[in-house]
């Protein structure tokens, strides 16, 4: 079954900020944030860094790997593990940047660069899905089904292949739910989390003015007929970036050990 955001983590994989991904205009005060964080995850666990050949920093319990990037989301491209009773085994699924939105070619390199896996020839991001870690998968539908990422395959299709592949027995497509100005055409991530095996938490508004306000109440009912145990998560302000809304979400985050 695909793990669970709560299972023990060997390492948590981070790829540093560098002046050829997105964070160029602010480069020095993310910079500033991921040291701040890799100090925070390297008390409790190993981080494995994924930095620009010429980094010269150095954190405590922290494994540097000089690898070529186009940018940090490495929960995106990176592995997605699959634990059983044969043990661990890495999924390796393409990433094509969103959907072409965005260039991908080095990030689509880095799991068979550090882990030697076999390219999948199915386009899926890890923050696009989730688990219980038992035997659900939840998704939504949109970043599934847009057209730039499989478009060869029926929603049918798509679902059968990965509760296969997943080895799940239940594949939750959630119809509902989109923040304004989010490139991942509605990762799951920002949206709705499990935080174990029969409990999800998930972003709400309360504010009709909010632009979100519609989508996320008519996710928190879709929720509600899936009869799991639910918490709500306050949705931030409405935040613009040079007049463009930026997709602000407390459900996007990572349990450490």
């Amino acid at each position: 079954m695909l793990a669970a955001e709560w299972f023990e983590q060997e390492a948590l994989l981070i790829t540093y900020p560098h002046p050829e991904s997105d964070w160029l205009p602010y480069l020095a005060e993310i910079e500033e944030f991921f040291d701040q964080f890799i100090e925070i995850v390297s008390f409790y666990q190993e981080v494995w860094l994924i930095v620009p050949p010429e980094f010269n920093k150095s954190f405590p319990n922290t494994r540097l790997i000089p690898l070529p990037t186009n940018d940090t989301w490495v929960r995106d491209y990176g592995p997605l593990t699959l634990i059983g009773r044969g043990g661990k085994r890495l999924l390796d699924f393409t990433f094509n940047g969103w959907g072409l939105k965005y260039p991908a070619n080095w990030d689509n390199r880095v799991n068979r660069s550090l882990f030697g896996t076999e390219k999948l020839g199915f386009v899926l991001e890890g923050g696009a899905v989730e688990s219980n870690g038992v035997d659900t998968v939840m998704v939504r539908s949109s970043s599934l089904l847009e057209p730039n990422r499989n478009p060869h395959l029926s929603r049918r299709e798509i679902e059968e292949y990965l509760l296969s592949l997943f080895g799940a027995k239940r594949f939750l497509w959630l119809e509902s739910g989109y923040l304004q100005g989010d490139d991942t055409d509605g990762h799951i991530d920002t949206l709705a989390r499990f935080v174990s095996e029969d409990h999800i938490v998930y972003l709400i508004s309360d504010d009709p003015k909010d632009p979100n306000y519609h989508q996320l109440r008519a996710m928190e009912e879709e929720l509600r007929s899936w009869e799991f145990r639910l918490t709500p998560l306050p949705s931030p302000s409405p935040l613009l970036h040079n007049g463009r809304p930026l997709p602000a979400s407390y459900a996007n985050f990572v349990i450490l050990n």
